[in-house]
């Protein structure tokens, strides 16, 4: 047994870090810069022990100045990832190669939690990956960063707009026997699931999904007040992308949006990238939500970070534009994004002026905690270390360290 020190972190555990930390100041390609907690800009020693956080030392001073430093955060989780890196969660040849490379890009920008997004398809498709995603995770190390699966669909809104990019042709009401055998082939490893109250049978389907521990969201829905009531009623607890899903024309007193807002018990889930919310729609989401029931997520696809273009998928004509939106021409629609969600912490900053700390709370311990997740997602004993070490200097947050379970996954230090 040794000790090896990273960033005041003190591992007891036979874990070799390649870079060296004394007073709280930790070098990074030959220069020195300061390591704070993210929370409150302050020194901080975190001891680790077989993968957990054992121990938290505070080291009060004068609050140092915040430029040229190195913040230390619980590692970000995203449950709306619906592919990356061209590859796709509903994609024909998904196999464990894609997986490993999307969870290793999503190290590399913070990403330690993350829960594969499968959207509306056949059975044959969804019982085919969520086995194939099941098999992937006898893997444990993806496991680690791979709790489970969040289904988008096929139980929504067939209504253009609300549907948003969903192939309509695969769209249609929830069915128990069928959900409950993709449930199995993916190990019971579904963990949320998407869904439109109004559709026939929603409520049942509902209240089974509560009864199996299945956290149900509200999503690509007309529902009406009454049917949200009841939802939430039965035990919906957010709004997948609130405020997307949604058809471009509404009323503007009776629409699915309002009732999803006021309702104090739903989490909002934003995509705050620029593209799908505008500026004005984030800061009034955000001010009647609070900073404990906003969740940020990316809804990042597999055409994220390819070149400017025309593309195919959903069974429709994709358009990546240069300023990077994905475009559906044809229903006049986003079809999902190409930024991941260190993008959506840098704009909600922009556009609220919340601090660096609720923003990151938002990327952390409240997906957390909407989704159950108690080993993860905050700086506190008892809790597994996965951990993100970063700048954040002229409104950009710069990745320089991941830690998956006291494990580094990710390392630019040297």
């Amino acid at each position: 047994m040794f000790k090896t020190t990273i960033l005041r972190i003190v591992f007891l555990s036979t874990l070799t870090i390649n870079c060296t930390a004394q007073n709280n100041k930790l070098t990074i390609k030959n220069s020195v810069m300061d390591t704070v907690f993210y929370a409150d800009g302050q020194p901080i020693t975190i001891k680790i022990k077989d993968g957990k956080i054992s121990d938290i030392i505070r080291n009060p001073k004068e609050r140092i100045n915040t430029k040229g430093i190195i913040y230390v955060a619980p590692g970000l989780i995203d449950h709306q990832v619906n592919g990356y890196l061209s590859h796709s969660f509903v994609g024909d040849n998904l196999d464990a190669v894609q997986v490993k490379k999307i969870t290793q890009a999503f190290w590399k920008n913070g990403i330690t939690t993350y829960m594969p997004t499968l959207t509306t398809e056949s059975n044959e498709v969804l019982l085919r990956n969520f086995k194939k995603l099941n098999a992937i995770l006898d893997d444990e190390q993806l496991a680690q960063s791979i709790p489970g699966f969040h289904l988008e669909g096929p139980y929504i809104s067939p209504v253009d707009g609300f549907r948003g990019a969903h192939n309509l042709a695969h769209i249609r009401n929830p069915n128990w026997e069928e959900f409950e055998a993709w449930y199995f082939a993916s190990g019971k490893r579904i963990k949320e699931v998407t869904v439109a109250p109004e559709l026939e049978g929603a409520m049942d389907f509902i209240k089974k999904c509560i009864d199996n521990n299945i956290i149900v969201a509200i999503g690509h829905s007309n529902a009406s007040t009454a049917q949200i009531n009841e939802a939430v009623k039965l035990g919906a607890s957010i709004s997948t992308h609130l405020g997307n899903g949604c058809a471009n024309t509404i009323h503007r007193h009776h629409n699915p949006i309002w009732p999803q807002l006021s309702e104090d018990r739903l989490f909002a889930s934003l995509i705050v990238d620029g593209f799908h919310l505008t500026r004005e729609e984030v800061r009034t989401f955000y001010k009647v939500k609070g900073v404990d029931k906003t969740i940020l997520v990316s809804d990042i696809t597999r055409w994220a970070g390819m070149p400017a273009g025309n593309y195919s998928d959903f069974g429709q004509d994709i358009v990546v534009t240069e300023e990077g939106a994905i475009m559906m021409p044809k229903e006049n629609v986003l079809a999902g994004a190409s930024f991941l969600v260190t993008k959506g912490i840098e704009n909600i900053i922009k556009f609220t002026g919340c601090s660096l700390k609720e923003a990151i709370d938002m990327s952390t311990i409240n997906p957390a905690s909407a989704l159950g997740f108690n080993d993860r997602g905050e700086i506190a004993v008892g809790k597994r270390a996965d951990l993100i070490y970063f700048s954040f200097d002229a409104g950009k947050l710069e990745i320089v360290k991941t830690i998956v379970g006291g494990n580094v996954v990710y390392d630019n230090t040297h």
